[in-house]
């Protein structure tokens, strides 16, 4: 039997192309016409053109990089431009004898919360031993058995390595310390980013331990995209330091990757344990009290949404006479809304909910008339909207 289409569509907001730059429209057109070149060869010439002013721009500003991505005038060019820039930086600059030093981050999902009615805490950003974390990866061969890197003495949050620190970070690793034994990243201001944990709840937060390595160029100390027999002494040892009196910490860290694409798979991660949380928890209360819940899939509109839309899962039930309860899912730049709607619909699965309803259209940020956050019921959804029922 073939599965229906999972038919939710986009609800952010792409910038029209006539506003940005004449450079940055020229980029888009490269990675348009790459896109829609009509063999290999056509597409090749296009993409050396494209990395060859991602290079360049790459020496020069961050800020202006993250502004092309940021305007980008759709999903598809936007992660053409992210994999053009991801292969300029794997070139990474080499130093003297050939060697070369690897930036890469472990991106680390953590879950953290307060028993009962216990008041908010914060966890530090700060690692007071980073050399206890290090010894535990090159114990277990991790970064493929590299022994001669350093971690940062800090949690940091995306910002810190996102695009706009490219440049900075670029710049750094030419500095003849940056082949210093157990250097790290000493020129450039890596701030920690220490954890809110409110009260009466489970949250669910994302940090990333940023460390370089010495290689020779060639060598990719980053291919092996799995968390190997390190991930749970890490845990272990991540989750004691960060542990406060009254809050529980759950630590999930991912691979060492290079800074873009730990940057995604984070996100992504952070994501996906966010939407599992808020579905066990909210599908068992319904069934300990008035039975199976139904689901709806819908996008909205909502300024304060990276942007500028979002997609929403409501869990509901005709037992129940109160409002929904929702997850609000954020969409990042190269996220495809479909891939984001199968996470959440193969999720349901997993929990056994039958009754798995998507909308068409894209809807408003607010319920009308109640100025509360719209999700949707069943016996809610308007009879002009066409569903597709799971």
């Amino acid at each position: 039997m073939t599965e229906p289409a999972l038919s939710v569509p986009d609800p952010r907001v792409f910038l029209p192309i006539e506003l940005a730059s004449p450079e940055e429209r020229a980029l888009y057109a490269l990675a348009e016409s790459s896109l829609g070149a009509d063999s290999r060869q056509d597409a090749d010439a296009c993409d050396r053109e494209l990395r060859s002013a991602l290079a360049s721009a790459l020496e020069l500003d961050g800020a202006k990089l993250a502004a092309l991505l940021e305007h980008a005038p759709s999903v598809a060019v936007t992660r053409h431009l992210w994999r053009a820039l991801d292969g300029v930086w794997r070139e990474a600059p080499s130093q003297g004898a050939g060697v070369g030093v690897t930036v890469f981050a472990l991106p680390i999902v953590i879950i953290a919360g307060i028993a009962g009615s216990g008041d908010q805490c914060s966890l530090s950003g700060v690692l007071q031993d980073p050399q206890r974390f290090a010894a535990i990866l090159q114990e277990h061969g991790a970064l493929c058995g590299n022994r001669n890197f350093a971690l940062a003495d800090v949690l940091v949050a995306t910002d810190a390595i996102d695009v706009a620190r490219l440049t900075e970070i670029r710049a750094w690793q030419r500095l003849p310390e940056a082949l210093a034994p157990g250097a790290t990243l000493s020129g450039v201001d890596l701030m920690p980013a220490p954890i809110c944990v409110p009260g009466g709840g489970e949250t669910v937060h994302l940090r990333f331990v940023v460390g370089t390595a010495i290689a020779a160029p060639e060598v990719d100390l980053l291919a092996d995209p799995d968390v190997g027999p390190w991930g749970l002494p890490f845990a272990q040892a991540l989750g004691r330091a960060l542990a406060a009196d009254n809050a529980s910490v759950l630590i999930l860290p991912r691979a060492p990757q290079r800074l873009l694409p730990a940057v995604s798979s984070g996100r992504n991660a952070q994501r996906e344990v966010s939407a599992q949380l808020f579905a066990s928890n909210a599908i068992r209360r319904f069934r300990s009290t008035v039975g199976e819940p139904s689901a709806v899939v819908s996008a909205h509109h909502a300024l304060d949404a990276p942007g500028g839309g979002e997609l929403r899962l409501s869990l509901s039930s005709p037992f129940d006479t109160r409002a929904a309860e929702g997850f609000r899912c954020p969409l990042y730049p190269l996220d495809r809304v479909a891939d984001v709607v199968a996470m959440l619909v193969a999720l349901l699965r997993d929990c056994r909910v039958a009754d798995i309803r998507m909308l068409a259209g894209v809807h408003a940020d607010r319920a009308p008339g109640f100025g509360s956050t719209l999700l949707f019921r069943p016996d809610t959804i308007p009879d002009t909207a066409q569903i597709t029922v799971h």
